[in-house]
C-alpha cells in the first residue's frame, strides 16, 4: 500500500473516495484556462510566472514578492526543508507524510509529537513542552490530514509567538483551510511573523491533483530565496500557470463549495454514525472513521477505493478515511457498508 491515497492505476475502482477533492470538479472557467494552455505548448512558460503572481497577489491582497509557486506543494515542503537545512524538525502526528519525507530528504532530525484519540487527535499547546531553542523548524497543517480538525486562530497565534520567540521557523500547510471558513487562515497574521510559512495548493479545493499547482505565501525575504534556489527552473508548465490564474476569479465556487461540503459531511458522518462507526470531528472534506471490519478490502471489492490509514504514524489498524463526495455518491457509500 502507497503512502498516499487514490491509486486508481493498480486496483478496479469504480468510486473513489480515498483522495480529498472537491466533489463539484473543475470549474468551467479553470478548464477554459487548461484549454488555453494548449495554444502555449509551443513555447517556454514564464521562468517568474508574472501573470500568476499578480493575480495571487490581487486575490490574496498581499504583496507579489510575498508569494513563490510549486509543482504541487510536495515539491515546496521538500525546498523548504532543503532550503533552511533543519537539523531538528517537530512533526505532530498522524499527519500528512510529506512533511517527514521532506525533512528526512532533507537529512533533519524527527521529533514526533502524538495526539491521542481519546483526544480527538486534537492539537494542544502542551507541544510548546518540546518546541525548544534546538528546534530548528515545526510542520503544522490547519486543518489537519488525515484528521481534519481545525486549530483555533488564538490557540494557532500563541503557538506561533512561541516558535518566534525560540527561533522555530513555522510551516503552515493550508492545503483545505478553503473547504472551511476562512477565519481560520493565518494569512492575516503573517506581517507579524517573519518565521511563518504557509503552503497552500489549487489541487483540492478546484479538483486538479493532475495539474500539479502549490504556492507558499511568507514575509521574510531571506527565507524565501533560500527556498526559493531548491526549486527547479521552469517548475510550472503553462497549463500550471494558466488554470492559476483562473482558480483567481471563482470566489463564487469556493462560496459554493463551503456550504456544498458541509450540508454533505452531516449528512455522511450522520450515516456512518448510524451504521455503528466511531467518526472523528471534521472540518475538512473528508472524515476519519474507526472500524474493527477490514472495510478497505470490503469495499475495494465492491469497486470503491477508500484510504486506509494503518500507515499513519499514530494511528494504526482499523482507522480508515473517507472523502465527502456528491449526495449519490455518499448514498452509494453508505449503501455498501
Amino acid at each position: 500500500m502507497g503512502i498516499h491515497g487514490g491509486d486508481i492505476y493498480r486496483n478496479h475502482v469504480i468510486l473513489d473516495f480515498s483522495v480529498n477533492v472537491n466533489p463539484l470538479g473543475i470549474p468551467k472557467g479553470v478548464k477554459e484556462g487548461l484549454y488555453r494552455a494548449i495554444g502555449l505548448c509551443h513555447r517556454y512558460p514564464d521562468m517568474k510566472a508574472e501573470k500568476l503572481k499578480k493575480a495571487m497577489g490581487e486575490m490574496l491582497a498581499l504583496p507579489e514578492e510575498y508569494l513563490l509557486f510549486g509543482n504541487g506543494a510536495s515539491e515546496l515542503f521538500l525546498a523548504a526543508a532543503h532550503g533552511i537545512k533543519a537539523k531538528k524538525t517537530v512533526i505532530p502526528v498522524p499527519s500528512f507524510y510529506g512533511y517527514e519525507y521532506a525533512a528526512k530528504a532533507a537529512g533533519s532530525e524527527i521529533v514526533y509529537y502524538e495526539m491521542k484519540a481519546e483526544h480527538n487527535f486534537c492539537l494542544t499547546e502542551d507541544i510548546c513542552s518540546i518546541l525548544a531553542e534546538d528546534t530548528d523548524a515545526l510542520f503544522l497543517a490547519n486543518p489537519n490530514n488525515p484528521t481534519g480538525h481545525l486549530l483555533e486562530p488564538e490557540t494557532l497565534k500563541r503557538l506561533l509567538q512561541h516558535c518566534k520567540n525560540k527561533g522555530i521557523y513555522v510551516f503552515l500547510d493550508e492545503c483545505f483551510i478553503e473547504f472551511t471558513s476562512q477565519a481560520f487562515s493565518m494569512l492575516p497574521e503573517l506581517e507579524g511573523f517573519d518565521n511563518l510559512v504557509i503552503v497552500r495548493a489549487f489541487t483540492k479545493i478546484f479538483s486538479i491533483p493532475g495539474v500539479r499547482l502549490g504556492y507558499l505565501i511568507c514575509k521574510n525575504p531571506f527565507l524565501l530565496t533560500r527556498i526559493a534556489s531548491q526549486l527547479p527552473e521552469w517548475n510550472l508548465s503553462c497549463f500550471a500557470q494558466e488554470a492559476g490564474c483562473a482558480c483567481t476569479e471563482q470566489a463564487d465556487f469556493i462560496k459554493k463549495t463551503v456550504n456544498y461540503i458541509g450540508k454533505e459531511r452531516g449528512f455522511l458522518e450522520n450515516g456512518l454514525q448510524k451504521k455503528g462507526f466511531q467518526t472523528f470531528p471534521s472540518a475538512a472534506n473528508f472524515i476519519l472513521l474507526y472500524s474493527k471490519e477490514p472495510l478497505y478490502e470490503k469495499l475495494l471489492a465492491q469497486g470503491i477505493l477508500i484510504r486506509d490509514c494503518s500507515n499513519f504514524k499514530g494511528l494504526g489498524k482499523g482507522f480508515y478515511r473517507i472523502a465527502v463526495k456528491s449526495r449519490k455518491e455518499n448514498e452509494i457509500l453508505l449503501e455498501s457498508l
